[in-house]
C-alpha cells in the first residue's frame, strides 16, 4: 500500500498500520521531504523555550520514494509521481496536507518559513519601545486554526511586561464569538480570562482587513492604526486533479475516510474536507483509516469512524492549559486544566505517533 504525505496524518497512518497490520501490509510512503518534521513547538521556539522534532520516513515505512503524487487512476490503482514515475496500489492514503498562504501582504504570517525571524525581530523592537501596538489577527476566511495566535499573543504580552515595557499594548482579533470557542464554554471562559489578565484585548466576531501599519474592523467599522500585525495562515486543499473534493480543493471523504468513486483510496489529515485544521485531529483520521485498512487485510480489527476530539495544550509562558472538547456531538462544556487531560501529555495528540516520540526519546536519553 501507499502513504502519500510525510505529515501527522501520514506518520499516524504509517505508526497505526504497523501496530495494527503488521507484516500483512507492506508500506510506501510518496513524500516531497524525507523527514516529518513536528512543528507543534513553533511557538516555543520564537521564545527560545522549544525545539522541533523530525522523524525519517524510513523509520516508519518499508519503502520511501521520493516525491509526490500528481495523479490517480482509481481504475487501474496506479498513481503517477510528479517526477513521471507510475506506482501501483492495493489500497492508497492520501495524507498530503493543505497549501499554506498569506491572507494578506501585510504583517508576518506564522507558519512560513521566515516568520520566526521576523518575529524575533518585533519582539525585540517592542522591547525596545519602537513599537507600541501589535495585533494577532485571526483571517476571516479559508481553513484557519487559531490556538497559535493565541500562544504567542500570550507569551509576548507576559514577556513586554517582564521587561517592564507596559505601555506596550496587545489586540487578538477574531472571527471568533468567544476565544478558543470550538473548546466549548468553560475553556472559552478562562481564556478569556487569561488574555484579560495579560493585558491582551480581545476583538471578537471581526472581519479584518489588513494594511500597512493598520485594521480595519468588520462589521463595526473600527480602525486600528498605528499597530504591527501577526496573523495565522489560511489552508487551501491540494486540489488533486479529477479526486472528489470540496469547492476550495479539500478532499471528499466519509467518516472512515475512503474517498467516494476511487476504491481503495483514502484521505486523513489537513488535506481532507474537515472545517478544523489540526494534528490531534488529523491524527484521529489517520487511526479510522488505518483500522479501516488492517480489516480489509484480515486483521483482528472493528473499525471505528472518525470522531473527533479536540485536544490542545495552549503555551503561555507560565503554566500551560490542556484543553479537550468533543467537537461531533459534543461532551457539554469542554475541559480545561492546569494538569493533562490526556496521556502521553503531548502538544502533538496522537494515539500511535505520541506513544512513538515518547518511546524515542526514552531511548536517546538512557544511551547518554
Amino acid at each position: 500500500m501507499i502513504v502519500a504525505g510525510a505529515g501527522v496524518a501520514a506518520v499516524e497512518a504509517l505508526l497505526a498500520l504497523r501496530s495494527l497490520a503488521g507484516e500483512r501490509v507492506a508500506t510506501t510512503v510518496v513524500a516531497p521531504h524525507l523527514t516529518f518534521t513536528s512543528t507543534a513547538m513553533a511557538v516555543a521556539r520564537v521564545f527560545s523555550r522549544g525545539h522541533l522534532r523530525h522523524v525519517d520516513l524510513a523509520d516508519v515505512a518499508d519503502e520511501v520514494v521520493h516525491d509526490s503524487v500528481a495523479e490517480i487512476d482509481p481504475d487501474a490503482r496506479r498513481i503517477r509521481c510528479a517526477g513521471g514515475d507510475e506506482l501501483g496500489y492495493d489500497h492508497l492514503v492520501l495524507a498530503v496536507g493543505g497549501r499554506a498562504c498569506s491572507a494578506s501582504r501585510h504583517g508576518i504570517a506564522f507558519g512560513e518559513d521566515p516568520a520566526e525571524e521576523a518575529l524575533h525581530g518585533l519582539l525585540e523592537e517592542v522591547e525596545r519601545g519602537y513599537v507600541g501596538r501589535v495585533a494577532f489577527v485571526v483571517p476571516g476566511c479559508g481553513a484557519v486554526w487559531p490556538l497559535p495566535l493565541y500562544e504567542l499573543a500570550v507569551m509576548a504580552a507576559r514577556q513586554a511586561w517582564s521587561m517592564g515595557m507596559d505601555q506596550a499594548r496587545f489586540a487578538l482579533v477574531t472571527p471568533e464569538e468567544r476565544p478558543l470557542g470550538l473548546f466549548g464554554h468553560a475553556p472559552s471562559q478562562a481564556i478569556g480570562e487569561l488574555l484579560e489578565g495579560c493585558g491582551i484585548e480581545f476583538i471578537g466576531s471581526s472581519y479584518a482587513t489588513v494594511g500597512r501599519d493598520f485594521v480595519q474592523l468588520d462589521p463595526s467599522g473600527r480602525r486600528l492604526d498605528g499597530v504591527r500585525v501577526v496573523s495565522s495562515p489560511v489552508l487551501d486543499g491540494p486540489a488533486l486533479a479529477g479526486v472528489p473534493a470540496d469547492a476550495s480543493g479539500f478532499i471528499l471523504a466519509d467518516p472512515h475516510g475512503r474517498v467516494p468513486g476511487f476504491p481503495g483510496v483514502y484521505a486523513a489529515g489537513d488535506g481532507a474536507a474537515f472545517p478544523i485544521k489540526q494534528g490531534g485531529l488529523a491524527a484521529q483520521q489517520a487511526d479510522a483509516v488505518a483500522e479501516s485498512i488492517a480489516a480489509a487485510v484480515g486483521a483482528a480489527v472493528t473499525p471505528e469512524p472518525y470522531r473527533p476530539v479536540l485536544r490542545a495544550v495552549l503555551l503561555t509562558g507560565g503554566e500551560p492549559r490542556y484543553l479537550q472538547n468533543a467537537v461531533a456531538g459534543g461532551d457539554g462544556d469542554g475541559a480545561i486544566a492546569t494538569a493533562p487531560l490526556w496521556y502521553p501529555p503531548a502538544k502533538l495528540a496522537g494515539r500511535y505517533l505520541s506513544q512513538f516520540l515518547l518511546a524515542r526519546d526514552a531511548r536517546l536519553v538512557g544511551s547518554r
